[in-house]
């Protein structure tokens, strides 16, 4: 960049084309996101803008997230939030970004936690949490529930705490740091959901960089096919649920049919359910115990 006037249209224009030779995947909505946030605007603004000149400040801060980007630093990363379910949450290097396909595993929960709404909170769990997106949205869109919530890194523990205050839900969930089911021996639970690490560890190499070396490594890896994780909470979750009750996992693409087994093969498992994401793949494994 010269010292040249740098307005909102020619900034975009440049950014757009420099996150392109650096191999950026979606270089124009990666270059919104990131000046719409600087000017504290919606990406709208900047289509009716586009002759505004930047601030040197702006400027200067702007310049300082592209570095980042081409570093690939995921742009949630750089803005330090992402917005998931309509809520927004924190997310650091210590946690997986939310991702859209992940939300099919929250409604899938809120549908069925709200069929099987009574009089008394219905008490589910998060396992692997994360940055608490998926139990901190379950809460937030199901007022009659109570959630635990399991994380085995202190770090995103703490961020997940963070977000329950910020959407003010801190008196609703208890967190608990830990493998997977461990901590929550002897509570029992209306459902049990989790989106654990199921990358084949084979497959990590092959993952985008900003994936690969900048969200935790403990968040991706599955074991050698990816299906370790799936394996334990198959055979530990269905016992820790009331009856009626429901497991809901996230999956890898071709996993599906793997996890449903690996429910099946639990006695305590009456039935399955496999739900499809937004592009027609199989996201979701349902798990119900019997009654």
């Amino acid at each position: 960049m010269n010292d040249k006037i740098w307005t909102i249209g020619r900034i975009l224009k440049w950014t757009e084309q420099y996150f392109k030779d650096k191999g950026i995947e979606s270089p124009r909505l990666d270059a919104e996101v990131l000046l719409a946030h600087v000017l504290e605007k919606q990406r709208i603004y900047l289509y009716v803008h586009f002759d505004e000149p930047l601030q040197p400040g702006e400027l200067a801060a702007y310049r300082e997230m592209i570095k980042k980007r081409v570093l690939r630093v995921p742009v949630a990363q750089i803005l330090g939030e992402k917005e998931f379910m309509g809520l927004t949450f924190k997310v650091t290097a210590d946690t997986l970004v939310p991702r859209p396909d992940t939300e099919i595993l929250v409604q899938a929960a809120v549908d069925r936690l709200r069929a099987m709404a009574g009089e008394e909170p219905l008490r589910f769990a998060d396992i692997g949490t994360g940055s608490g997106a998926i139990c901190l949205s379950v809460l937030h869109y199901l007022s009659g529930t109570v959630a635990d919530t399991v994380d085995i890194s202190p770090a995103a523990r703490a961020v997940a705490e963070e977000n329950a205050a910020s959407l003010g839900l801190a008196d609703r969930i208890t967190f608990h740091t830990g493998d997977l089911l461990q901590p929550l021996s002897g509570i029992s639970f209306a459902a049990i959901l989790s989106n654990p690490p199921y990358i084949p560890e084979a497959d990590i190499a092959k993952l985008a960089p900003e994936v690969r070396l900048k969200e935790p490594h403990t968040a991706l890896s599955g074991g050698q096919d990816g299906l370790d994780f799936y394996r334990r909470l198959a055979n530990e979750a269905p016992a820790m649920l009331v009856p009626g009750g429901f497991t809901a996992f996230e999956v890898g693409i071709h996993q599906a049919g793997d996890v449903a087994d690996l429910l099946k093969a639990n006695p305590l498992i009456d039935r399955t359910e496999i739900l499809p994401d937004y592009a027609g793949i199989d996201r979701v494994v349902v798990g119900w115990r019997k009654n």
